[in-house]
């Protein structure tokens, strides 16, 4: 027998969620999480999109916590690239948040490339375009950029190296990562880091930011 895909959380529940992270939101912005989320659920009963599968939890791990950068550091217009991107994540979140970003969302698997692509369709989002191949071949396709953003990516030296590099020439990057990979994070001198923003809700899940260091700077070092 089946097993019937879980339903999205109600408006009121999202909205709630929404206040515990200091995120104003409207009706339509609340709604476009409601139909997010019930298209994820239904793409990951075939498609391994997140390892979370209870609605309430995805709610508050995947788009409240990529949302929280929204107001936090802030992310206000201009133009991001969501490297290792998944299942949308923070990319498409931070842009239901900030319908005037230019969002690009670079992701490997021909999978995912295939659902953000539907979400996007779904929900109507222009300025929002889904890159699918690796991250270190692109950089006409994205340059120049506002912010770079990603969510447990790992391989930190060489990501941040491309996010710097003058094809690229992003201005800040926004990581979110676990406590655990800060030191070393923090060690790489081509960016100037803030200090770490603490997640709601989380206890050792951060938000770090970085603006480039000028080369004068970084050799200095």
């Amino acid at each position: 027998m089946l097993t019937p895909v879980p339903a999205p959380p109600a408006a009121a529940v999202i909205e709630r969620a929404l206040r515990e992270f200091q995120l104003p939101a409207t009706e339509e912005q609340v709604l476009q999480i409601q139909q997010y989320m019930r298209i994820l659920l239904i793409w990951n009963e075939k498609v391994n999109l997140t390892a979370i599968r209870k609605p309430l939890e995805i709610l508050y791990r995947h788009f409240c916590e990529s949302m929280y950068a929204a107001e936090a550091i802030p992310v206000k217009n201009g133009r991001l690239a969501d490297i290792g991107s998944g299942g949308g994540f923070p990319g498409l979140p931070l842009k239901i948040m900030r319908p005037d970003l230019q969002v690009f969302l670079v992701e490997s698997n021909i999978k995912k490339v295939t659902f953000i692509a539907e979400v996007i369709r779904e929900l109507g989002l222009s300025g929002a375009q889904v890159l699918g191949g690796r991250y270190q071949e692109l950089a006409e396709e994205v340059a120049p950029l506002d912010y770079v953003c990603s969510r447990a990516l790992g391989e930190f030296p060489g990501f941040l190296e491309w996010a710097r590099s003058e094809q690229i020439a992003a201005k800040q990057v926004i990581l979110w990562i676990g406590a655990r990979d800060l030191p070393e994070i923090q060690k790489i001198g081509t960016w100037e880091w803030r200090e770490p923003i603490a997640v709601p809700h989380s206890l050792r899940r951060l938000l770090l930011v970085g603006t480039k260091r000028s080369s004068q700077i970084s050799a200095s070092r």
